[in-house]
């Protein structure tokens, strides 16, 4: 029996021991000083058994599982251990025969490739780092998906940083990824960034970089966004079409592009439909629930006119929302509101809310998928021209919306 096995039957029996002594002994109760006394014994047994079972495995006393290697397999095959990888990768060059005979003795060796040693050799360990503010969002916990379905078609692992939205953290992980063994790196900035130092190292030394949805626009490497302008001018004209004309906007972060972006769609709408932009209907650095709510309060407070919310994200447009509905307002007919993002939950209150789609699966389908190219040029010693792939939108109407 391996020695991880007998660890873990012996911790089971301690816990087993345990717990019987301390809710099922029924024998008259004993004082706190026995007890303590007693639960150290049944610790320091186990402690003591461990230590042994450690010596023995040190000391090769335990007999220990063979771990073969492609050598093992090429040995007993008469081949050499190149032609055996070759055969187990499914090279067109090996025979039908000799893949399958090779593949037979793998697996009935529990062969396991030593992925460790593979990527001394290569000086790459096949994985992709992915720096993103945070995945509790609907939307970046999709494109996260779409980036492990295509790298993981391609053989490659991905390594998850989150920045939670603050610039010192995304700067340490940055440059720890750098430091790393990874082969390139996707990434959205947070909130507070506003240059990118700690990425521009990447461009310097070489390693591919493309980043997606929250871009730094001046640094020259490859890029899949959405069309934020088109998206907030789509949001904006469903409004008006629907007799809106006094439109306020919760707007993000002017500095993150994809914020600029969607307030110029709002501000080119109005002013193409003939309408006056009003600067006391724009809110800057609305995104949270919270953030939501209280613009709507601040709104209500202002006592100005106004029948319609266009919010640069889902969850203000639900902090918005919400607040509305307490102080007796009525969704669509006295208030319309429309998002941006999408998010499930969009979909499920009252009034569903409209919003618009931004293709997060997709978006993270051709971030890997551009990066994995620039990974295979580099490889190749071969010149890599940036890239900026933009989605299209989609304009989600729901009962939010007149």
């Amino acid at each position: 029996m391996p020695v991880s096995s007998i660890a873990f039957a012996t911790s089971i029996l301690l816990n087993r021991a345990i717990m019987k002594f301390i809710f099922i002994n029924k024998k008259p109760m004993q004082s706190f000083a026995q007890k303590y006394i007693t639960l150290a014994k049944i610790f320091i047994f186990y402690r003591n058994f461990s230590i042994f079972l450690s010596v023995l495995f040190s000391a090769n006393l335990v007999p220990q599982v063979k771990k073969y290697t492609l050598r093992d397999i090429a040995k007993e095959l008469n081949i050499s251990a190149s032609t055996a990888s070759r055969a187990l990768h499914d090279n067109p060059r090996i025979s039908a025969l000799v893949r399958r005979q090779v593949k037979e003795l793998a697996k009935s060796m529990d062969y396991q490739p030593d992925f460790r040693a593979m990527s001394l050799r290569r000086g790459s360990g096949r994985t992709i780092g992915v720096l993103l503010p945070q995945v509790d969002r609907y939307f970046f916990a999709s494109v996260l998906r779409g980036i492990d379905e295509i790298s993981t078609e391609e053989g490659y692992n991905v390594l998850i940083c989150q920045s939670y939205e603050s610039l010192q953290k995304e700067e340490d992980l940055a440059r720890s990824l750098l430091n790393g063994r990874i082969d390139g790196l996707l990434a959205s900035v947070s909130i507070e960034t506003r240059v990118g130092p700690h990425f521009e190292q990447y461009v310097s030394k070489g390693l591919p970089l493309v980043f997606f949805d929250r871009a730094l626009d001046y640094l020259k490497v490859s890029k899949v966004v959405l069309d934020d302008y088109k998206g907030a001018y789509q949001a904006v004209q469903h409004l008006i079409d629907s007799g809106c004309r006094r439109i306020a906007h919760f707007a993000g972060p002017g500095h993150i592009e994809i914020y600029a972006n969607r307030a110029g769609g709002y501000i080119d709408a109005l002013t193409k439909n003939g309408i006056q932009v009003d600067p006391e209907l724009i809110f800057s650095g609305v995104i949270t629930q919270e953030a939501g709510c209280r613009a709507m309060k601040r709104l209500m407070e202002m006592g100005v006119k106004f029948d319609a919310i266009f919010s640069s994200g889902d969850y203000s447009a639900l902090g918005a929302m919400v607040c509305a509905q307490q102080n007796g307002i009525d969704i669509p007919r006295d208030l319309s509101i429309i998002g941006f993002s999408n998010e499930p939950f969009g979909a499920l209150i009252q009034p569903t809310l409209s919003s618009i789609d931004q293709h997060a699966l997709e978006m993270g389908r051709q971030a890997a998928t551009l990066l994995i190219s620039e990974i295979n040029l580099k490889n190749k010693n071969q010149t890599v021209f940036p890239r900026k792939i933009i989605l299209d939108p989609q304009l989600v109407i729901r009962n939010s919306t007149r």
